[in-house]
């Protein structure tokens, strides 16, 4: 009887299968899953006249990665706004501004992100003053980095109905200086400004996830976790998630986070009957998402010791504590896994408090809920050890500790920077966890935060918490098995066993076989999902 030939064969480089699987030098898929790995001389016998064979010629292969915490919907969104992440200088900032608001219509809002105020000579936001200046007539938003606030200009604050005599929001701030509004807006006070926005078409929605899954494939992604579907604009976005898989436009697997509290769409995917795990391997129902605190960079994270040189500051909380327990009660009552947005240690322990309320007494029958810690930065001893006993997982950027962790020195200090999102400690005990970007809030690019994973180093040199590094194969680990496991996908995707899907990362070099620093400059050839070459930046397919 004749032997099934492979639909694709990547053969002649270093195959990684997964932590403690070991390598080989060749891997063969067919039917969209992983039927064998071996030698290149085991698996000739599964190349025939249709198989495609990719030669490695040295190259790293790998399981596919795995972004477990990406707004990708507004990654795609926001590749049309205004970038200002690695502005240092003010006025540059300001001029990038004034360059798109001379070519808008009059009253089209301008949209910019990504600066840090702690990067630029100013050392401070920029004001609304100054963004008036640049566009008279044009209302203007400019996010920080972290995503947690930005500057409105006064022509913004008008049509958000902010003035003096504004109220200050729930789990937000408006800032004042002098009596006189600086147009910053902290957390929950940035929704006066969403409030008022024009909404996005389904359609248009659909075009910012096909383009942020194109950018995301260029970077060798096969798999990414959206943790906050609803943040702009409720269930239109879930449609549009739908719609583009329904085009046939999905080119990679999508896991998506419902946002608790967004214009009524998690009572909407309620009564719809939406729930975890719903979905297939190319999109599926995640967790019911909240929001906890902010950032630490912002100095908006909840934090049981105050910011440095501001005795007042220990952060913002999103909720009060029995409103966020009996959230989280009724989403584990509904049978929902739950995940939350905390980064500081009182935040933390806030969440985990509610966590073990919704467990109860029964941790053994309920620990596999796999409820989640999005960011988890900033905690101690005792929470981890809380964690360990009822299943609760983080999701952790270490890609934070690359670009912010000086930041982290000059308002938290050293020994709490040090100790700041602790790959090594979380994964020796068994809490799987996921790496990720926060994108847009950091660069999506995930040879920065292997780097950082594997060195404990900031973008400055500086060591942060040697003890807290991984190996290589740990830090993949983390970047394609621990995402799966966060999903309860572990059984699908996640290694380059026998039976997975066909989801793959070649990378441009063997990075074992590299120094630390080259990794920084290492790029993604090829991004295989369940077989099918959905990125091929050298063509070699052709």
């Amino acid at each position: 009887m004749a032997t099934a030939k492979a639909d694709l064969v990547l053969r002649g480089g270093k195959v990684f299968l997964g932590l403690g699987a070991g390598f080989t030098e060749s891997v063969a898929i067919w039917g969209g899953r992983v039927i064998a790995h071996g030698s290149n001389s085991e698996l000739e016998g599964l190349v025939g006249a249709d198989t495609r064979v990719i030669e490695l010629n040295g190259r790293l292969a790998a399981p596919g990665l795995n972004d477990a915490h990406q707004h990708l919907m507004a990654v795609g969104l926001g590749l049309s706004e205004v970038d200002c992440k690695t502005d240092t200088k003010l006025q540059a900032l300001l001029a990038k501004i004034k360059a798109r608001a001379d070519k808008a219509k009059p009253g089209e809002w301008i949209f910019g992100r990504g600066y840090d105020h702690f990067e630029l000579d100013a050392k401070r936001h920029p004001y609304r003053e100054e963004l008036d200046i640049v566009a008279p007539n044009n209302p203007v938003y400019v996010k920080r980095t972290c995503g947690h606030m930005g500057v409105a200009n006064s022509a913004a604050l008008k049509l958000a109905g902010i003035d003096e005599s504004t109220a200050q929001p729930d789990g937000g701030h408006i800032e004042s200086q002098n009596g006189k509004l600086t147009g910053l807006l902290q957390e929950r006070a940035q929704e006066k400004i969403t409030a008022v926005l024009s909404d996005y078409s389904i359609d248009a929605l659909a075009e910012g996830v096909r383009m942020g899954q194109q950018h995301n494939l260029s970077l060798g992604f096969t798999s990414v976790t959206d943790p906050g579907v609803g943040l702009r604009q409720g269930y239109d976005e879930w449609l549009a998630y739908q719609q583009l898989k329904r085009e046939g436009g999905f080119g990679l697997r999508m896991h998506l986070m419902m946002l608790a509290g967004a214009n009524g769409w998690p009572d909407r995917a309620i009564d719809l009957g939406l729930m975890t795990g719903d979905g297939d391997e190319w999109l599926r129902v995640g967790p019911m998402k909240l929001f906890t605190d902010g950032s630490a960079g912002g100095k908006t994270a909840a934090m049981f010791d105050p910011y440095l040189g501001e005795p007042e500051n220990r952060g913002i909380m999103i909720y009060e504590d029995q409103q966020l327990f009996d959230y989280v009660k009724n989403y584990h009552d509904r049978g929902y896994q739950v995940a939350a947005h905390a980064i500081g240690d009182r935040a933390i322990e806030q969440i985990l408090t509610a966590y073990e309320l919704a467990i109860g007494n029964d941790v053994e029958a309920q620990s596999n809920r796999r409820h989640r810690i999005e960011h988890c930065g900033f905690l101690n001893a005792d929470q981890l050890a809380r964690m360990q006993r009822i299943g609760v997982l983080p999701a952790p950027q270490s890609i934070f500790m690359y670009e912010f962790g000086d930041l982290y020195i000059d308002v938290l200090g050293e020994e709490a920077s040090a100790k700041a999102y602790p790959f090594r400690s979380f994964l020796d005990a068994g809490l799987h966890p996921s790496a990720s970007s926060d994108a847009p809030v950091s660069s999506t690019n995930p040879f920065q935060n292997l780097y950082s994973m594997i060195t404990r180093k900031t973008k400055r040199d500086t060591l942060l918490g040697a003890s807290e590094a991984l190996s290589l194969e740990e830090a993949l680990h983390c970047y394609s098995y621990c995402g799966a496991f966060g999903s309860f996908e572990e059984g699908i995707k996640g290694t380059l066993a026998q039976g997975q899907l066909g989801d793959v990362t070649v990378f441009d070099r063997d990075l074992f076989a590299v120094e630390p620093e080259e990794i920084l400059h290492a790029s993604a050839d090829l991004a295989i999902v369940g077989g099918e070459i959905m990125f091929d930046r050298q063509s070699e397919a052709a």
